[in-house]
């Protein structure tokens, strides 16, 4: 699903900040990317992302050239990709079940056919009495499983996670983990970037490592 061919991501004039990246991660796989801070793993996850486009080399999702792919064909493959941001992006004047809904609204689904999954998600990361509450209210804890569960309430074939347990106490870092889990064993393919070794323990996944912008070590992952 994911192939990166020889990789390389700047900046405008300043120095690149991933060089020569190769690997590949199979479609269904379930891979923790790993590695110190500044090692260009937020840069690795906004080219998965569609956020950002290489400087050079070729990356390819979903059987399509990303550099190849038409800037206007590009919305339609980012709404296949469930994304979890370090700082939530929620929006402040939608309710925590708006939050979550959003996605579906946005295929224009009618609202009576994902209610009931919208609040079964909001009730299975702890928040069902939080339903109706509004971002600002909320903890940085809460916002954090809000962010998660907008990002995999459409069970899309792609999930990417940032530091997604970076927020909330170790035991629902480890619930939330399980739900992660399921969704791959679902056919989701998740990619998840942490510094937390106690999170990738509980896993049997890939693990891929970054260090100064280069691969340094991918364990079970497909070299290319």
């Amino acid at each position: 699903m994911i192939r990166f061919d020889n990789v390389g991501m700047r900046y405008g004039g300043g120095p690149e900040v991933l060089r020569d990246v190769s690997f590949e991660l199979p479609e269904g796989s379930l891979t923790f990317l790993t590695g110190p801070s500044g090692a260009g793993k937020t840069t690795l996850l906004k080219l998965i992302s569609l956020a950002e486009r290489a400087t050079r080399g070729t990356v390819s999702m979903f059987g399509r050239d990303l550099g190849a792919t038409p800037r206007a064909e590009l919305p339609a493959l980012r709404r296949r990709i469930g994304v979890v941001f370090q700082d939530f992006r929620l929006l402040d004047h939608l309710t925590a079940y708006e939050n979550v809904a959003l996605p579906l609204r946005i295929l224009g689904r009618p609202e009576r056919e994902w209610r009931g999954d919208v609040e079964e998600i909001v009730n299975w990361v702890g928040l069902g009495e939080r339903m109706h509450a509004r971002p600002p209210t909320l903890s940085g804890g809460e916002k954090q499983r809000i962010a998660i569960a907008r990002a995999v309430v459409s069970r899309p074939p792609l999930l990417i996670a940032d530091e997604p347990t970076g927020s909330v106490d170790p035991d629902m870092g480890a619930r939330l983990m399980r739900l992660f889990i399921e969704l791959n064993k679902l056919g989701t393919s998740v990619l998840i970037a942490t510094h937390d070794r106690s999170l990738i323990e509980t896993a049997d996944a890939r693990e891929l490592r970054l260090f100064a912008g280069r691969i340094n070590q991918a364990a079970g992952a497909r070299w290319t």
